[in-house]
């Protein structure tokens, strides 16, 4: 029997895994098992308790930390989950294990796999984020890694840059592309109303912690409020911040702000169909979520994307980048609302693929295993430069 683990910590990242998890599971049989595991904040009341979201069978629950106000808390909560995740592998013996992106206990279950000998098979390599600890952390796991399966042209060069075999590097295109294209969305009037919402204009935000910003988290979020106050025509609907260092202060200060906004409304977190139904009717994506930069322009959704959080990531024209004072943060947003840009927005073409990531994925992960010919001992692919 041949086993493969796919592993979700957060809410956004079971979003980015449910349709390779879905095609997955069509290649289950007798002698391939496909195990969903399950961990990190989705098992936090605190974050949303985001395991109900879930629509899959779900094998495995490990439970690790998910503290954010320090420097100490994360390393607390590496440290738990390398050993937990350690067992696991001891215990299950995977033929792979699938992990996504670039989060710090993500890092940790990645170790934990090299312990074990466990081939890695890492989804969105190759990005960069560099306002972010995001961006080594993901370049580490793709040097620990396989097989990759990257999200476009740009970041598989990196990939191979960073020395690993271009023949075992794929550039499929991003399955959050395949949730746009494939989705059934709710009407606009059905999504409003499942946040307590009449028909309304109203801008989606998501504001995460930025890791290596030197300011202070009160700051930016200080910052990002004030906007609110020069668009009383607008309803803004807010997802709350990740587990991230700085990411529980983001929603303390997020939770305290609605009590005396009446047009910010907050929430824990929406489900994959239903935030991307309210993106699909927004008037605008703003904040510094990967959503902002891959999904909303593939909807034709102007985005403002503040800050240095997701600089360095391939765009597309309908997003607009800006400072994270809330003077530019305003003169972003009219921008971005203007019908100028709306026009703009119309004629995007996503670069993060044509909605078939999924099953390509998929496809292959399965040959690999199957194949049995995986040799973890990799030769470093080093270029030749002249």
């Amino acid at each position: 029997m041949k086993r493969i683990g796919i592993v979700t910590a957060t809410r956004a990242e079971y979003g980015l895994l449910s349709p390779l998890i879905k095609e997955l599971r069509k290649y289950e049989n007798d002698v391939l098992a496909i195990d969903l595991i399950v961990t990190g904040t989705h098992l936090s009341y605190d974050y949303g308790h985001t395991i109900e979201e879930i629509d899959d069978r779900i094998d495995y629950k490990i439970d690790i930390p998910v503290l954010s106000r320090a420097e100490l808390d994360i390393s607390t909560n590496q440290a738990a989950t390398l050993v937990r995740f350690t067992e696991l592998f001891i215990r299950i013996q995977y033929d792979a294990v699938i992990l996504l992106g670039d989060r710090y206990e993500t890092l940790m279950i990645a170790i934990a796999a090299g312990n074990t000998r466990t081939p890695i098979f890492h989804l969105c390599g190759g990005d960069t984020t560099e306002g972010a600890i995001d961006e080594w952390i993901r370049h580490s796991i793709t040097k620990m890694s396989y097989l990759h399966f990257v999200t476009n042209k740009e970041s598989r060069e990196r990939v191979i840059q960073l020395g690993e075999n271009p023949e075992r590097v794929f550039n499929y295109g991003a399955t959050g592309i395949d949730n746009v294209l494939h989705q059934t969305y709710m009407e606009k009037d059905e999504a409003l109303s499942s946040i307590g919402l009449h028909d309304c204009k109203y801008i989606l935000c998501t504001y995460h912690p930025v890791t290596l910003s030197k300011a202070s988290v009160d700051y930016q979020i200080t910052e990002f409020l004030k906007i609110i106050d020069h668009f009383h025509e607008y309803e803004f609907v807010v997802t709350k911040s990740n587990a991230d260092q700085g990411g529980s202060r983001i929603n303390e200060l997020l939770d305290a702000a609605k009590k005396n906004i009446s047009n910010l409304h907050v929430f824990a977190s929406l489900g994959v169909k239903r935030y991307l139904s309210l993106m699909k009717y927004a008037e605008c994506v703003i904040g510094n979520s990967s959503s902002g930069i891959a999904e909303a322009p593939a909807l034709h959704i102007p985005t403002v994307n503040i800050g240095d959080r997701q600089k360095g990531r391939l765009q597309s024209e309908s997003i607009i980048n800006c400072g994270e004072q809330s003077k530019d943060i305003i003169r972003a947003l009219r921008n971005a609302l203007s019908n100028e840009h709306k026009e703009i927005c119309q004629k995007v073409i996503s670069p993060y693929g044509d909605g078939h990531a999924a099953e390509r994925i998929a496809k292959k992960i399965v040959e690999a295993v199957m194949d049995g010919r995986i040799d973890l001992k990799k030769k470093f692919y080093g270029l030749k430069y002249i």
